[in-house]
């Protein structure tokens, strides 16, 4: 079985993104300290624990997931053992 490149691709970068903006905005909700959350900032330029930050990380994580999505699904592809045509 292959993967497809581009849907999965797409469907890593919405999860990481959206995991990113609402795991800072639940922290926010709640009053937390967010001093773990907020060491994301040395990953992601700009991210910040706040309501704005919470944006950014979307924005990077959706970035980051579509990028490890496509490299994950071409070498699944790459390196899968059935043949091609089934």
């Amino acid at each position: 079985m292959k993967l497809s490149v581009k849907s999965f691709a797409l469907s890593c970068g919405i999860i990481w993104g959206l995991g990113i903006l609402f795991v800072t905005y639940w922290l926010l909700i709640f009053g937390a300290t967010g001093t773990t959350i907020e060491k994301l900032s040395k990953i992601y330029l700009g991210y910040s624990y706040s309501w704005i930050g919470g944006i950014v990380g979307l924005l990077w994580g959706f970035l980051y997931g579509l990028i490890c999505g496509a490299v994950f699904a071409w070498l699944y592809n790459r390196l899968s053992l059935t043949k091609s045509g089934e």
